[in-house]
Order: structure tokens, then C-alpha cells, then sequence
């Protein structure tokens, strides 16, 4: 999956990145990587801290989800500063740049027809389950309260939250 999004980035990055003056040409690559590793660490995030809501909205619709826009730009803005790009060129490349390809990123994961990002894979990839993952594990935990619950009983002396629980799968 981070190879995907590297890609999508570096077909996207020629005008905003590698044309641009304000953006050394040896920091290009670190720039690319920069946007494909602030885009992960937004969703890894969110489904560390149980935000299954906003991870799930970041893929539901192109521009749907200003929040995962604002929190990747920032992340974004961040790391282009650490690579020691100027404040004021680093936030107009997240504002021009970021909303752009999450909003490409988001269009290819929803297209049934291009199978270059699946929801499923997204999740396993970012939470480092190996294939693991499967959707029906987050079902099961709101609908049975886990997959190997043993009912009522075992809910209740089972320590830890929903979170917890998410967590514990990968």
C-alpha cells in the first residue's frame, strides 16, 4: 500500500515538488516520501486511538473528511520543515498538494475498478496486521463485543475498552 501512494504521489508531484524552485532538487525524493509517510501516520492514528469513525470517513468521499485533510497537511508541514524547508513554502505546498492527492487517494480506494487501493489492505497495511485484519473483526466488536466472546458474562470481566480490544487485534 505505501508503494501505491508513493507512486500516486511521485505522478502528481512533478508541478508542486520537483518544479518547484522553493524545493531543492536532492530533497525531492524526502519530500515524495515525506507525503506518502505523513498520509499513513494520520490513518495509524486514528486507528491507534479508536477513531474508527474518522479512518472510515477518510475514505468514504473525495473531500468529505476535511479533518484528515487539516491533520495530514500539518503532519506534512512538519516534516518538510524538519527537512529544512522554509514555513511559509512547506504550508503552501500541504495546502495545494495534500488535499489533492488524499482527494486522488480517496477516488482510487472507493473506484471498484481500480484495484490499486482496497479499504482492507489499507488497514492491514497500517496497522501492521499482515493480512490479518479482516473488516468483520471491527463488526464483531461492535455487534458481539468480540469475536471470541463468550456472551454477557465474558464481556464483563474481560478488562479494557472497545480501544483496548482494537488495539489487541493487531
Amino acid at each position: 500500500m505505501l508503494e501505491n501512494l508513493e507512486n500516486l504521489i511521485r505522478e502528481n508531484a512533478q508541478g508542486a515538488i520537483i518544479n518547484n524552485n522553493a524545493i531543492p532538487n536532492e530533497k525531492n525524493e524526502a519530500v515524495i516520501h515525506a507525503a506518502s509517510t505523513s498520509i499513513v501516520d494520520v490513518l495509524k492514528q486514528k486507528l491507534a486511538s479508536g477513531d474508527i469513525n474518522g479512518l472510515i470517513n477518510s475514505f468514504k468521499q473525495e473531500g468529505a473528511n476535511a479533518g484528515t485533510t487539516s491533520e495530514v497537511s500539518n503532519t506534512f508541514t512538519n516534516k518538510l520543515q524538519d527537512l529544512g524547508i522554509n514555513m511559509d513554502t512547506a504550508k503552501s505546498l500541504a495546502s495545494s498538494f495534500i488535499p489533492a492527492i488524499l482527494a486522488q487517494f480517496t477516488k482510487k480506494t472507493n473506484d471498484p475498478n481500480d484495484s490499486s487501493f482496497d479499504f482492507q489492505d489499507i488497514v492491514s497495511s497500517i496497522s501492521g496486521a499482515d493480512g490479518k485484519f479482516q473488516l468483520s473483526d471491527l463488526t464483531d466488536l461492535f455487534n458481539k463485543g468480540g469475536a471470541d466472546s463468550g456472551g454477557a458474562d465474558e464481556q464483563t470481566n474481560n478488562q479494557g475498552s472497545i480501544v483496548d480490544k482494537l488495539k489487541g487485534l493487531f
